[in-house]
């Protein structure tokens, strides 16, 4: 199978099915997890913000103290997700759903780290304000209709714009440095 990390992105018109799948999702995720403190179970992404165009894949965070990483990953793991570690990504734990209905990226993170308030801020702002999601829309589909487009080179085009976003958020100047420099890699 070819790597979708690798070859292209498909950026589709926004779905109102998208909240429904998570919410399922969300719903099977705390029984699997109810042994475990959990902070937050939260739609983040794209999918997230209702009117956006956006990949087709629900993107989730579940969020817990770092001392219920451990559990916490045990418990998914016992519920059928497959831990593919932090993939570069500190405080950040990363599973392969069990199944492909919906499909989504599942997320294993630590409370209150810049990933986490960077994911909740950039939803947060596009769904207050339609102008900025509209815009990003048309960057995330201009991006992707460039042939050979790859999850770097479609993060990179997208850092300008998540900046914008981004200085609506609380997050400081360093944090959106840190941020913008994250994104604007290309090496993958």
């Amino acid at each position: 199978m070819a790597d979708p990390y690798k070859t292209g992105i498909v950026v589709v018109a926004p779905s109102p099915h998208w909240a429904e799948q998570y919410q399922a999702v969300a719903k099977d995720l705390a029984a699997a997890l109810a042994p475990v403190p959990v902070e937050a179970i939260e739609h983040v992404g794209s999918t997230s913000v209702p009117g956006l165009p956006a990949k087709s894949i629900l993107d989730i965070d579940i969020i817990v103290q770092r001392s219920n990483l451990r559990p916490a990953v045990q418990a998914l793991e016992q519920a059928g997700y497959l831990h593919i570690g932090d993939l570069g990504v500190t405080d950040r734990e990363a599973f392969t759903a069990p199944d492909e209905s919906p499909s989504r990226n599942v997320y294993l993170c630590v409370a209150n780290t810049l990933h986490v308030r960077n994911h909740l801020a950039v939803r947060d702002a596009l769904r207050a304000r339609p102008d900025l999601r509209d815009r990003y829309g048309a960057v995330k589909l201009q991006l992707a209709s460039e042939p050979g487009m790859d999850i770097p080179r479609y993060l990179a085009g997208k850092s300008m714009i998540l900046q914008e976003i981004l200085a609506l958020s609380n997050l400081t100047a360093e944090d959106k440095q840190t941020i913008l420099e994250l994104n604007a890699r290309t090496d993958g």
